[in-house]
């Protein structure tokens, strides 16, 4: 059945519209989106898709076809930041802070399924997110821009749900186009289309899913950007976007704590290199961004200290075998890592991938090309 037919036989109507929004992968520019700096995701074509249709009630009904239960029933006048929990906090987290917003939404009935792998760092919550932003604003004539609904969306994420994400992922969500990365700056959420046909070039961009999480992860992310912040005060800075890459190590020798320094020289490395990617695609040269690939992983692994072994294994595996890059991807602490590889090269390198797991005991990763695609769309 379709997700409209599922709609129908859930709630008694047709809905009023089916609307798609997709997960990312980022291709460069990690822990950088909360420190006003400079990210490049692209896109995926897995998508959170979501049948929606409008009441006038105050009533919201959420289900969704991918996760054990029925119906979770809400009054939006009641909506609460971490009430409810699990899956359905995100939706009514954007009805949450659409409404705190000041925006006229008085209720929905909405169903959702997603071929977005969850537990693998690709922004499954954002595109659960974003489409519901873009159903809603759609249905109620709220006429937000696309940053604007991406921004609601880390709102509901960091205020309703509690976690302290940037705002990349939902705008990746929202504002990605087919064939190209999103250059974003992060401060003022002025971006950039930039070309990335990888076939064209005879290239292939694997994402490789661990297939684990480590619990180590669950308050790791908001203790680095606490760090973060910290290393910015400690130097002055509004945030460490606004530390100059030329001058590190005169910035490094003012930090005392050691954790804070990796942290931030973490931070500046990666927005340098997110420069380093975007100029070398620009100048036509992609195979090229592989090494820096490799640096941010190590950067990743030694300095923010969020990799995890088989993270690792990936990076190690897929070099060996002729890769011309990898790094983890994500938050870390497991969930997915990228490799660039020549097409013809494809096959042999995530054979030795899945055979270097096999070999450490680990379960078998899922390993699938990601082919740029478009953000979040009505159906």
């Amino acid at each position: 059945m379709s997700v409209a037919a599922d709609f129908e036989a859930l709630y008694g109507a047709a809905p009023d519209g089916v609307w798609a929004a997709p997960g990312r992968v980022n291709l460069i520019g990690e822990y950088t989106d909360f420190n006003d700096g400079f990210v490049l995701p692209l896109a995926l074509p897995h998508t959170t898709v979501a049948a929606v249709s409008r009441r006038d009630d105050g009533v919201l009904r959420l289900h969704s076809a991918d996760i054990d239960g029925g119906i979770v029933q809400l009054g939006t006048d009641s909506l609460e930041p971490l009430s409810g929990g699990g899956w359905a906090a995100y939706p009514a987290g954007v009805v949450w802070a659409l409404r705190e917003a000041g925006h006229q939404v008085t209720g929905a009935d909405i169903h959702l399924t997603s071929t977005v792998p969850t537990g693998a760092g690709l922004s499954s919550s954002a595109a659960l997110e974003v489409v519901t932003a873009l159903a809603l604003n759609d249905l109620f004539g709220l006429g937000l821009s696309r940053p604007g609904l991406a921004r609601l969306a880390q709102r509901a994420e960091n205020a309703f749900v509690g976690v302290p994400c940037g705002v990349m992922d939902q705008m990746a969500s929202a504002c990605a186009e087919e064939g190209h990365a999103l250059h974003l700056d992060t401060r003022d959420l002025s971006y950039r289309q930039v070309p990335f046909d990888l076939a064209r070039e005879g290239l292939r961009l694997l994402v490789v899913d661990t297939r684990v999480k480590h619990a180590l992860g669950d308050g790791a992310y908001a203790e680095r950007r606490a760090g973060c912040e910290a290393g910015a005060r400690a130097l002055g800075a509004r945030a460490l976007r606004d530390v100059s890459a030329a001058h590190l190590p005169e910035s490094l020798a003012r930090l005392g704590d050691e954790t804070i320094l990796r942290y931030v020289r973490h931070v500046v490395t990666d927005n340098a290199r997110v420069e380093r990617t975007i100029a070398l695609l620009d100048a036509g040269d992609t195979r090229a961004v592989g090494p820096v690939l490799t640096e941010g992983h190590a950067s990743l692994r030694d300095d923010l200290r969020v990799s995890c072994p088989e993270l690792d294994l990936v990076v190690e595996a897929a070099n060996a075998a002729g890769a011309l890059g990898a790094r983890m991807t994500g938050g870390g602490f497991g969930g997915s890592a990228v490799v660039l590889v020549d097409t013809d090269r494809a096959d042999e390198v995530a054979a030795a991938v899945g055979k270097a797991f096999a070999e450490a005991g680990y379960a078998t990763p899922g390993i699938f090309p990601a082919v740029p695609s478009a953000g979040a769309r009505r159906l």
